[in-house]
Protein backbone atom coordinates (compact mmCIF):
# COMPACT_ATOMS: atom_id res chain seq x y z
CA UNK A 1 0.00 0.00 0.00
CA UNK A 2 1.22 3.19 -0.78
CA UNK A 3 1.87 6.13 1.58
CA UNK A 4 -0.60 8.87 1.65
CA UNK A 5 -0.16 12.18 0.21
CA UNK A 6 1.29 14.84 2.84
CA UNK A 7 -1.36 17.24 3.24
CA UNK A 8 -0.17 20.35 1.07
CA UNK A 9 0.57 23.70 3.67
CA UNK A 10 -0.15 26.72 2.70
CA UNK A 11 2.15 30.30 3.30
CA UNK A 12 2.39 31.26 6.68
CA UNK A 13 0.62 34.89 7.60
CA UNK A 14 3.04 37.52 8.75
CA UNK A 15 2.93 40.94 10.01
CA UNK A 16 0.57 43.17 7.17
CA UNK A 17 -0.71 39.85 5.33
CA UNK A 18 -3.57 40.86 3.19
CA UNK A 19 -6.80 38.45 4.79
CA UNK A 20 -9.84 37.96 2.33
CA UNK A 21 -12.98 38.56 4.26
CA UNK A 22 -15.91 36.89 2.68
CA UNK A 23 -19.25 35.51 3.57
CA UNK A 24 -19.91 32.08 1.71
CA UNK A 25 -23.20 31.73 4.09
CA UNK A 26 -25.23 33.92 5.94
CA UNK A 27 -25.02 37.44 5.62
CA UNK A 28 -23.24 39.56 8.58
CA UNK A 29 -24.34 42.55 10.07
CA UNK A 30 -22.69 45.69 8.72
CA UNK A 31 -21.78 47.19 11.65
CA UNK A 32 -20.43 43.03 13.50
CA UNK A 33 -18.15 43.38 10.07
CA UNK A 34 -16.89 46.78 10.93
CA UNK A 35 -15.78 45.56 14.75
CA UNK A 36 -14.42 41.93 13.19
CA UNK A 37 -11.98 43.60 10.62
CA UNK A 38 -10.53 46.24 13.75
CA UNK A 39 -10.18 42.67 15.44
CA UNK A 40 -8.14 41.49 12.75
CA UNK A 41 -5.87 44.34 12.40
CA UNK A 42 -5.39 44.47 15.83
CA UNK A 43 -3.52 41.36 15.07
CA UNK A 44 -1.21 43.00 12.78
CA UNK A 45 -2.67 41.94 9.58
CA UNK A 46 -5.08 43.80 7.00
CA UNK A 47 -8.39 43.15 5.94
CA UNK A 48 -9.56 43.40 2.76
CA UNK A 49 -13.68 43.14 2.66
CA UNK A 50 -14.87 41.45 -0.56
CA UNK A 51 -17.82 43.65 -1.95
CA UNK A 52 -19.80 40.66 -2.18
CA UNK A 53 -19.71 40.09 1.26
CA UNK A 54 -22.62 42.50 2.77
CA UNK A 55 -24.90 41.06 0.24
CA UNK A 56 -28.73 39.69 1.73
CA UNK A 57 -31.04 37.20 0.05
CA UNK A 58 -33.51 35.66 2.66
CA UNK A 59 -31.23 33.58 4.73
CA UNK A 60 -28.11 33.82 2.58
CA UNK A 61 -25.13 36.41 1.76
CA UNK A 62 -26.95 36.40 -1.69
CA UNK A 63 -26.96 33.93 -4.79
CA UNK A 64 -24.80 30.85 -4.51
CA UNK A 65 -22.82 32.09 -8.00
CA UNK A 66 -21.87 35.39 -6.03
CA UNK A 67 -20.59 33.78 -2.97
CA UNK A 68 -18.02 31.58 -5.11
CA UNK A 69 -16.80 33.94 -7.11
CA UNK A 70 -16.05 36.09 -4.07
CA UNK A 71 -13.81 33.14 -2.46
CA UNK A 72 -12.40 32.26 -5.69
CA UNK A 73 -11.59 35.82 -6.51
CA UNK A 74 -9.97 35.52 -2.89
CA UNK A 75 -8.26 32.24 -3.63
CA UNK A 76 -6.85 33.30 -7.02
CA UNK A 77 -5.45 36.61 -6.15
CA UNK A 78 -1.53 36.33 -4.71
CA UNK A 79 -1.82 39.22 -2.57
CA UNK A 80 -4.06 37.54 -0.18
CA UNK A 81 -2.60 35.53 2.38
CA UNK A 82 -5.42 33.71 3.79
CA UNK A 83 -9.46 34.25 3.42
CA UNK A 84 -11.96 34.37 6.61
CA UNK A 85 -15.81 33.82 6.60
CA UNK A 86 -17.54 36.54 8.13
CA UNK A 87 -20.20 33.88 9.53
CA UNK A 88 -21.82 30.84 9.86
CA UNK A 89 -25.50 30.13 9.42
CA UNK A 90 -26.52 28.34 6.30
CA UNK A 91 -24.97 28.42 2.73
CA UNK A 92 -21.77 27.12 2.18
CA UNK A 93 -22.47 23.94 0.92
CA UNK A 94 -24.31 25.59 -1.86
CA UNK A 95 -20.98 26.95 -3.50
CA UNK A 96 -19.01 23.18 -3.58
CA UNK A 97 -19.62 22.78 -7.23
CA UNK A 98 -17.67 26.02 -7.84
CA UNK A 99 -14.67 24.89 -5.79
CA UNK A 100 -12.77 22.97 -8.13
CA UNK A 101 -9.99 19.89 -6.75
CA UNK A 102 -7.23 22.06 -8.90
CA UNK A 103 -8.17 24.97 -8.54
CA UNK A 104 -7.49 24.94 -4.58
CA UNK A 105 -4.34 23.49 -5.11
CA UNK A 106 -2.81 25.59 -7.54
CA UNK A 107 -3.17 28.10 -4.87
CA UNK A 108 -3.52 26.92 -1.45
CA UNK A 109 -4.20 29.87 0.73
CA UNK A 110 -5.10 29.45 4.73
CA UNK A 111 -9.18 29.39 5.18
CA UNK A 112 -10.27 30.30 8.66
CA UNK A 113 -14.25 29.43 9.58
CA UNK A 114 -16.32 27.03 11.47
CA UNK A 115 -20.11 26.17 12.04
CA UNK A 116 -21.86 26.50 8.30
CA UNK A 117 -18.43 26.30 6.68
CA UNK A 118 -17.39 23.00 7.82
CA UNK A 119 -18.67 22.13 4.79
CA UNK A 120 -15.38 23.89 3.08
CA UNK A 121 -12.99 23.30 5.76
CA UNK A 122 -13.65 19.45 5.29
CA UNK A 123 -13.71 19.73 1.37
CA UNK A 124 -10.07 21.28 1.88
CA UNK A 125 -8.93 18.77 3.85
CA UNK A 126 -10.28 15.50 3.38
CA UNK A 127 -11.35 16.62 -0.23
CA UNK A 128 -8.23 18.50 -1.68
CA UNK A 129 -5.64 17.44 0.95
CA UNK A 130 -4.80 21.55 2.38
CA UNK A 131 -4.86 22.40 5.18
CA UNK A 132 -6.97 24.89 7.06
CA UNK A 133 -8.66 26.15 10.29
CA UNK A 134 -11.31 25.58 12.30
CA UNK A 135 -10.96 28.94 14.21
CA UNK A 136 -12.53 32.34 14.91
CA UNK A 137 -14.95 34.50 12.23
CA UNK A 138 -15.67 38.14 11.95
CA UNK A 139 -19.00 37.38 13.77
CA UNK A 140 -19.16 37.78 17.37
CA UNK A 141 -15.45 36.20 17.43
CA UNK A 142 -12.97 39.02 16.11
CA UNK A 143 -15.56 41.63 16.63
CA UNK A 144 -15.51 41.13 20.32
CA UNK A 145 -11.60 40.73 20.58
CA UNK A 146 -10.14 38.38 22.84
CA UNK A 147 -13.18 37.87 24.92
CA UNK A 148 -13.87 36.32 21.32
CA UNK A 149 -11.22 33.87 20.70
CA UNK A 150 -7.76 32.65 21.98
CA UNK A 151 -5.22 34.70 20.11
CA UNK A 152 -2.48 32.41 21.07
CA UNK A 153 -3.84 29.00 19.50
CA UNK A 154 -4.98 30.76 16.73
CA UNK A 155 -1.60 32.64 16.04
CA UNK A 156 0.30 29.03 16.52
CA UNK A 157 -2.43 27.89 13.67
CA UNK A 158 -1.64 30.38 11.43
CA UNK A 159 2.27 31.94 11.92
CA UNK A 160 4.14 29.29 13.40
CA UNK A 161 5.63 27.77 10.19
CA UNK A 162 8.66 25.40 11.41
CA UNK A 163 7.29 25.05 15.05
CA UNK A 164 8.13 21.41 16.77
CA UNK A 165 4.95 21.53 18.28
CA UNK A 166 2.41 22.85 20.93
CA UNK A 167 0.56 21.18 23.82
CA UNK A 168 -3.30 22.61 24.36
CA UNK A 169 -4.61 21.82 27.54
CA UNK A 170 -7.75 24.03 27.84
CA UNK A 171 -9.80 24.32 31.62
CA UNK A 172 -12.83 21.70 30.88
CA UNK A 173 -11.11 19.32 28.84
CA UNK A 174 -11.68 16.11 30.01
CA UNK A 175 -11.17 12.32 29.07
CA UNK A 176 -14.09 9.87 28.46
CA UNK A 177 -12.35 7.05 27.01
CA UNK A 178 -8.88 6.53 28.49
CA UNK A 179 -5.71 6.12 26.33
CA UNK A 180 -3.30 7.68 23.97
CA UNK A 181 -4.01 7.57 19.71
CA UNK A 182 -2.38 9.73 16.75
CA UNK A 183 -3.21 10.79 13.28
CA UNK A 184 -4.21 13.31 11.28
CA UNK A 185 -6.83 16.08 12.77
CA UNK A 186 -10.19 16.65 10.83
CA UNK A 187 -13.75 17.51 11.44
CA UNK A 188 -15.63 19.99 12.46
CA UNK A 189 -19.43 21.34 13.19
CA UNK A 190 -21.22 17.83 13.31
CA UNK A 191 -24.23 18.65 11.41
CA UNK A 192 -22.55 19.77 8.54
CA UNK A 193 -20.52 16.72 8.75
CA UNK A 194 -23.86 14.56 8.08
CA UNK A 195 -25.44 16.56 6.12
CA UNK A 196 -22.56 15.81 3.52
CA UNK A 197 -22.81 12.41 3.70
CA UNK A 198 -24.81 10.98 -0.27
CA UNK A 199 -23.29 14.03 -1.92
CA UNK A 200 -20.11 14.15 -4.21
CA UNK A 201 -18.46 16.27 -0.89
CA UNK A 202 -19.15 13.37 2.01
CA UNK A 203 -16.78 13.51 4.90
CA UNK A 204 -14.94 10.80 5.00
CA UNK A 205 -11.88 10.83 6.62
CA UNK A 206 -8.62 9.43 6.45
CA UNK A 207 -7.59 6.25 7.93
CA UNK A 208 -6.33 6.57 11.07
CA UNK A 209 -7.43 10.13 11.66
CA UNK A 210 -8.37 11.38 14.89
CA UNK A 211 -12.14 13.29 14.27
CA UNK A 212 -13.01 16.21 16.12
CA UNK A 213 -16.83 17.03 16.61
CA UNK A 214 -19.12 20.13 17.75
CA UNK A 215 -22.29 21.66 17.57
CA UNK A 216 -24.68 23.90 19.17
CA UNK A 217 -28.18 23.74 20.64
CA UNK A 218 -28.80 20.51 19.66
CA UNK A 219 -31.03 18.27 21.63
CA UNK A 220 -29.50 14.64 22.97
CA UNK A 221 -32.05 12.69 20.62
CA UNK A 222 -30.25 14.52 17.65
CA UNK A 223 -26.78 13.70 18.86
CA UNK A 224 -27.52 10.43 19.19
CA UNK A 225 -28.88 10.46 15.62
CA UNK A 226 -25.99 12.17 13.77
CA UNK A 227 -23.84 10.60 15.80
CA UNK A 228 -25.42 7.03 14.21
CA UNK A 229 -25.61 8.43 11.19
CA UNK A 230 -21.71 8.53 11.23
CA UNK A 231 -21.19 5.34 13.09
CA UNK A 232 -23.75 3.78 10.23
CA UNK A 233 -22.12 5.01 7.76
CA UNK A 234 -18.49 4.09 8.77
CA UNK A 235 -16.72 6.97 9.88
CA UNK A 236 -15.97 6.48 13.38
CA UNK A 237 -14.18 2.77 11.87
CA UNK A 238 -11.49 5.05 9.98
CA UNK A 239 -10.78 7.33 12.90
CA UNK A 240 -8.23 6.38 16.07
CA UNK A 241 -9.43 9.31 18.38
CA UNK A 242 -12.17 11.66 19.39
CA UNK A 243 -12.41 14.74 20.53
CA UNK A 244 -15.92 16.60 21.17
CA UNK A 245 -16.01 20.12 21.45
CA UNK A 246 -17.93 21.78 24.48
CA UNK A 247 -21.24 21.17 22.76
CA UNK A 248 -22.94 24.25 24.67
CA UNK A 249 -26.89 23.68 24.69
CA UNK A 250 -26.78 20.22 24.13
CA UNK A 251 -27.85 19.65 27.09
CA UNK A 252 -31.36 19.03 28.77
CA UNK A 253 -32.12 19.49 32.28
CA UNK A 254 -33.07 16.79 34.25
CA UNK A 255 -32.23 14.72 31.45
CA UNK A 256 -29.15 12.72 29.21
CA UNK A 257 -26.94 15.43 28.56
CA UNK A 258 -23.87 15.68 25.20
CA UNK A 259 -21.73 14.00 27.40
CA UNK A 260 -24.32 10.40 27.98
CA UNK A 261 -24.96 10.91 24.70
CA UNK A 262 -21.50 10.35 23.15
CA UNK A 263 -20.93 7.61 25.64
CA UNK A 264 -23.64 5.86 24.40
CA UNK A 265 -23.42 6.28 20.56
CA UNK A 266 -18.77 5.24 21.32
CA UNK A 267 -19.83 2.44 23.83
CA UNK A 268 -17.52 0.16 21.19
CA UNK A 269 -14.95 2.25 20.18
CA UNK A 270 -11.52 1.56 21.26
CA UNK A 271 -9.71 4.76 20.71
CA UNK A 272 -9.23 7.43 23.11
CA UNK A 273 -12.34 10.01 23.39
CA UNK A 274 -11.71 13.95 25.02
CA UNK A 275 -14.73 15.76 25.55
CA UNK A 276 -15.05 19.78 26.04
CA UNK A 277 -12.62 21.27 23.40
CA UNK A 278 -13.24 24.87 23.33
CA UNK A 279 -13.43 24.80 19.11
CA UNK A 280 -15.89 26.34 17.18
CA UNK A 281 -19.16 27.13 19.38
CA UNK A 282 -18.05 27.84 22.80
CA UNK A 283 -19.20 29.78 26.20
CA UNK A 284 -16.07 31.65 26.02
CA UNK A 285 -13.39 32.41 23.87
CA UNK A 286 -13.25 29.89 20.67
CA UNK A 287 -9.83 28.26 20.49
CA UNK A 288 -8.28 27.61 17.23
CA UNK A 289 -7.31 24.02 15.75
CA UNK A 290 -5.10 22.97 12.62
CA UNK A 291 -6.98 20.58 10.73
CA UNK A 292 -4.89 18.75 8.40
CA UNK A 293 -1.90 18.07 10.70
CA UNK A 294 -0.24 15.20 12.61
CA UNK A 295 -1.86 15.55 16.40
CA UNK A 296 -1.75 13.16 19.27
CA UNK A 297 -4.88 12.32 21.74
CA UNK A 298 -4.09 11.86 25.58
CA UNK A 299 -6.63 10.79 27.43
CA UNK A 300 -6.04 10.17 31.14
CA UNK A 301 -5.90 12.05 34.46
CA UNK A 302 -4.38 15.19 32.47
CA UNK A 303 -6.02 15.26 29.09
CA UNK A 304 -4.23 17.05 26.16
CA UNK A 305 -3.96 17.36 22.88
CA UNK A 306 -0.85 18.21 21.72
CA UNK A 307 -0.06 19.25 17.65
CA UNK A 308 3.14 17.84 15.96
CA UNK A 309 3.41 19.93 13.27
CA UNK A 310 2.34 23.12 11.85
CA UNK A 311 -0.44 23.92 10.06
CA UNK A 312 1.53 26.39 7.32
CA UNK A 313 4.78 27.10 6.37
CA UNK A 314 7.24 29.53 5.43
CA UNK A 315 7.17 31.52 2.32
CA UNK A 316 5.39 34.38 0.98
CA UNK A 317 2.76 36.56 2.73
Amino acid sequence: MSAPRPFVRPPALVPGSRVAVISPSSAIDPDECERGMAGLRALGWEPVCDPSALERDAYVAGPAELRAQAFLRAWRDPSIAAVVASRGGYGSAQILPWLERDTLLATPKVFIGYSDTTAILTWLTTGCGITAVHGPMLDRRFASGTAGFDAGSLLFAVTAAGAGGWELTPPGLEALAPGESAGVLVGGTLTLLCASLGTPWAFRPPEGAVLFLEDVNERPFRLDRMLTQLRLAGVFARVRAVVFGEMPGCDEDGGLSARDVARRVLAGFTGPVLFGFPSGHTAGPTWTLPLGVSVRVRAGAHARLLIDEPAVQSGRS
